[in-house]
């Protein structure tokens, strides 16, 4: 008895001691973890990275990587930005499971265009967490990550597109002049809105003029109607007894239209400058909004599955049903391709900004404190002072016509010009 009682207590002292040694381990290596530095004002980071109307909450650029990837419990501009996706994605896969566990699974080619869905929706929301957890880095850094966010895009709506296609599209549908030809073109205006949005970001510069939203809008714009195509036409001709996806179609649609219409106009902060730093900004409520796309989207094209499984392969023949699987991943390789065409690109021209910057020595006090007013902050007192990066705005600093920083809260009237 005395031996049993001897032997349960070494087993607690170990226990106890192997708790310490754990608890001692959390300590080092919370202790060798660098603290991501306080959010500063929009006049304390370069161009690149202020957004209009939001005047605080930005995070110091050229800090540790650790400190970007720590970020994601600082509460900064950012921070809805990297939670509405971060935690949409779980969510996704728990719909996914009981969607599986309800239906059964089974990977054959009927399954295949709702495995690639899940696929570009979790791709999609992984690389816009880590664009806008990550590209407060360094300029290299931002245009990087927003690239990598545009393959994303691309390759959600050509995932969407082979959902709607085998899932939602009647046989009237496809056997009109869209049917034959939708496959193909979703793969190309897939391809043509990461191009497009990747020439327009390494084109203009901050403040954004009219063309660079025209140049991103409309291949996305043509690319969502065609995809949509299949579910417009089914919502206009089935009845909606008929087909239990049908209200899930319907706010699918109005979700992705209220997407449009804060991704487009950055409301509300437009008429609340600096009020919606953390919490409001237009492009936090798109994240919202789109992240319950998805999960609509998600949940009706499992009703669609689950309906029409069976006569599938019968329908579309099981050639056509491969043929996405091979389509998916070569529409993956052309888009990662050109956001690194561009990305080189940028490169080039960061590097040349860079020894713009370094080859001119200022030969006197004038020469330091020299500002150029340009056309935006000209009419309002403003000028801007270059601090090593040519003439791209990214590395200027705003001043006021006394030659002091400009205050964060005269910056919004230049910058929405």
């Amino acid at each position: 008895m005395s031996g049993d009682i001897l032997q349960r207590t070494s087993t607690l002292t170990l226990n106890i001691k192997h708790l310490d040694h754990i608890r001692c381990l959390a300590d080092h290596i919370y202790s060798s973890l660098p603290s991501p530095g306080p959010t500063v004002a929009a006049s304390q980071v370069p161009g690149l990275f202020r957004e209009p109307f939001i005047l605080s909450g930005y995070r110091p650029v050229r800090q540790d990587w650790r400190c970007y990837l720590l970020s994601v419990f600082q509460r900064h501009n950012e921070s809805l930005n990297v939670w509405t996706h971060l935690l949409a994605g779980p969510v996704l896969l728990l719909r996914w499971r009981a969607n599986v566990g309800a239906l059964g699974y089974t990977l054959d080619a009927a399954f295949l265009p709702l495995s690639l869905f899940l696929v570009s929706a979790c791709t999609s929301l992984f690389l816009s967490v880590a664009a806008h957890l990550l590209q407060s880095h360094s300029e290299h850094a931002h245009y990087f990550f927003f690239f990598m966010d545009y393959v994303g895009v691309a390759m959600y709506q050509y995932g969407s597109s082979l959902g709607h296609y085998f899932y939602t599209s009647e046989a009237a549908w496809r056997e009109s002049c869209v049917g034959p030809l939708f496959l193909p073109g979703a793969a190309f205006f897939g391809w043509l809105s990461c191009a497009a949005y990747c020439f327009a970001k390494a084109r203009y510069r901050r403040p954004y003029p009219l063309r660079r939203k025209i140049c991103q809008v409309i291949p996305a714009t043509l690319s969502y109607l065609l995809g949509i195509s299949p579910v417009v036409h089914r919502l206009l001709t089935v009845s909606w007894t008929q087909e239990p996806a049908q209200p899930l179609l319907a706010l699918q649609i109005a979700s992705f239209l209220l997407c449009a219409l804060f991704f487009s106009c950055p409301v509300p902060e437009r008429f609340f400058p600096g009020r919606c730093d953390f919490v409001g900004q237009g492009h936090q409520i798109f994240h919202l909004f789109l992240s319950l796309c998805t999960v609509f989207q998600l949940e009706a094209l499992f009703q669609d599955y689950a309906r029409r499984r069976d006569a599938m392969v019968e329908v579309f023949g099981a050639g056509q049903l491969w043929w996405a699987c091979v389509s998916f991943p070569a529409l993956f390789v052309c888009c990662v391709l050109t956001a690194l065409v561009t990305m080189r690109h940028m490169d080039k021209k960061l590097a040349e900004h860079q020894d713009d910057g370094s080859s001119r020595k200022p030969t006197n006090a004038y020469d330091v404190n020299r500002t150029t007013t340009d056309g935006a902050g000209g009419s309002n007192g403003l000028a801007t002072t270059n601090t090593g990066g040519g003439n791209d705005p990214a590395f200027s600093t705003w001043r006021d016509h006394k030659g002091m920083p400009a205050s964060t809260l005269e910056r919004p009237k230049a910058y929405a010009n």
